[in-house]
């Protein structure tokens, strides 16, 4: 999966909350098409990125409880977090502008 990581709820508070860089999650499951498809996107985000932005993938099925605390009601959800908190959602399949434009709106923030 090049460089997205897989996290669970066992895994995402030392893969995303405690993480150094900013992370962007995408929230997903097999089932769904579109989350198939953002997942083509983020493969291409993550290879032109890298080195500014950490890039994990949760599956609701696996991790429910993570999908009931950050109120997932739609896949693909996209939430990028910056030193542990959640500060950009973009729900429904993002091209890879929209990403780009997720990290322009961090990056001027800080």
């Amino acid at each position: 999966m090049s460089n997205i990581s897989v996290v669970t709820t066992v895994t995402f508070s030392s893969e995303v909350l405690e993480s150094d860089i900013p992370v962007l999650v995408d929230f997903g499951a097999e089932w769904c098409g579109p989350c198939n498809r953002q997942l083509i996107v983020l493969k291409e985000f993550s290879e032109k990125y890298n080195s500014e932005i950490k890039i994990c993938k949760v599956d609701i099925d696996d991790s429910a409880e993570l999908a009931t605390t950050y109120r997932i009601r739609s896949v693909p959800t996209l939430i990028l977090f910056n030193k542990g908190k959640p500060i950009h959602t973009k729900v429904g399949l993002s091209t890879i502008h929209t990403m780009e434009d997720m990290l322009t709106l961090l990056k001027s923030s800080n």
